[in-house]
């Protein structure tokens, strides 16, 4: 790898090692307060950090550069898959340092499932206007910044969804499921472009190693089509087995409070089963019981 090339592979580099150093800093410290994160969550984050990492190296940076289907699963990659994976490693103890932040309580809003599906179909269709797209080819910078946004988006989408922030009151079950069809609705509309456009929306593509640009546009659409439809059928597997897991948790909550005596509110319980805190919440149910029990 030449000089250029390093300077060009370090800096998306150098961000991910950063994401990792901070987010492993973070893990330290909740161990040493007795808060762990669950190991599955760690394996996760770094799963998504290295997806991240990977795809922006050669050989693979370098292909998406020549073949549009090797672009297009490169966004995937870092744009539903690296993002998932990522979000799955957040809970709520590791997000509160940055909870604290003033610059991230004023973006809080764009967590509100509404607000996140608008940022992330505005990222997903207007980084694919011809334009744009072959603008970032050209240039390295734009380059980072679209597979920047793309995992930031991705992200927020996932917080919406699964993170451990507190969701509207409306955004229940059903609305979750609905929410995770109508995301991949507008994936599928615009795979349906590539797929069946018979103009060519990138001529940077043009004659590439011997690739014919139509039908590696239709090729790249058909891709994008076969993820969104896995990615669907596992998110609502996910989903169901992670409601199930939810309710059941809440449940034991509830239980738990009710045979020591203790008022545990329905709501309070399932916030702490979504946000992964039940063991704390048992903790404190025992420790007020307890207290009650000294003054009785």
């Amino acid at each position: 790898m030449s000089a250029w090339h390093l300077g060009e592979f370090l800096p998306p580099l150098a961000v991910v090692a950063g994401y990792g150093a901070a987010y492993e800093a973070r893990v330290r410290t909740l161990a040493r307060e007795g808060r762990p994160v669950e190991r599955r969550r760690r394996i996760a984050f770094a799963s998504g950090l290295a997806i991240v990492a990977l795809v922006q190296l050669p050989p693979p940076d370098q292909l998406g550069d020549d073949v549009l289907v090797a672009h297009m699963v490169q966004h995937m990659l870092i744009g539903d898959i690296a993002s998932f994976l990522i979000v799955v490693g957040l809970t709520g103890p590791v997000m509160a340092p940055l909870l604290r932040l003033g610059w991230f309580r004023a973006l809080r809003p764009l967590t509100n499932p509404i607000a996140a599906f608008a940022v992330w179909a505005l990222i997903a269709y207007v980084w694919r206007l011809p334009l744009l797209y072959q603008a970032a080819i050209r240039s390295d910078l734009l380059h980072a910044l679209e597979h920047a946004s793309y995992l930031w988006a991705g992200m927020l989408l996932w917080v919406a969804l699964l993170g451990p922030l507190p969701k509207p009151a409306w955004f229940n079950d059903w609305a979750k499921l609905g929410y995770v069809v109508l995301v991949r609705f507008a994936g599928t509309v615009l795979a349906n472009l590539f797929i069946f456009s018979q103009t060519l929306l990138y001529p940077i593509y043009r004659g590439r190693d011997g690739f014919d640009p139509l039908s590696d546009q239709n090729l790249a659409g058909a891709v994008m089509m076969m993820e969104q439809m896995l990615l669907t059928i596992a998110l609502l597997i996910w989903l169901y087995l992670r409601f199930a897991a939810r309710d059941e948790r809440r449940q034991e909550l509830l239980d738990l409070a009710d045979a020591q005596g203790v008022r545990l509110s329905d709501e309070r319980a399932a916030r702490a089963a979504n946000a992964s805190a039940t063991d704390r919440l048992r903790a404190r149910i025992l420790a007020e019981a307890a207290d009650s029990n000294d003054r009785n």
